[in-house]
């Protein structure tokens, strides 16, 4: 089956959504300069605000090598921003965790950042939320939460 060029409209919203992940690339990547950090440090930390977690999952969840990965916690952990622990599931396994001083950077980070912030907040909650889902579902996500 041949395939047929992409409509104007569907044209229109990959060119929209490409400046959309440039422009905070941008930002991300300034605002982990501003503290010191990496795109992929910022990434990282960020992580693991979430939950403690095993390095070969940061490695599948960022799509990059486990070894890359390593070096990232070594350098993270050498600023005092990580450490390592034993996972409380598996002793055999060391999760990376963030230390309170790195739970402050990465929510520091965070607030720093107002590309994508300050315009969904003039989002009601109704768009914020088709938003959402509809993101979820290009992503092959399930849009329920």
């Amino acid at each position: 089956m041949a395939t047929s060029p992409a409509d104007p409209l569907t044209l229109e919203v990959v060119e929209l959504i490409g400046t959309v992940v440039a422009r905070y690339h941008q930002e991300y990547e300034e605002a982990a300069a501003a503290h010191a950090l990496t795109g992929a440090q910022a990434r990282v930390l960020g992580l693991l605000t979430l939950e403690p977690t095993p390095m070969r999952k940061i490695a599948t969840k960022l799509r990059c090598e486990p070894s890359n990965v390593t070096g990232i916690i070594d350098r993270l952990e050498t600023r005092g921003l990580v450490e390592r622990r034993p996972d409380p599931a598996d002793r055999r396994v060391k999760v990376a965790a963030p230390t309170a001083e790195g739970l402050a950077t990465a929510r520091r980070l965070r607030e720093s950042l107002h590309f994508a912030r300050e315009p969904l907040g003039e989002l009601t909650d109704v768009e914020r939320t088709l938003l959402r889902d509809l993101l979820k579902r290009m992503l092959g996500e399930d849009a329920q939460v």
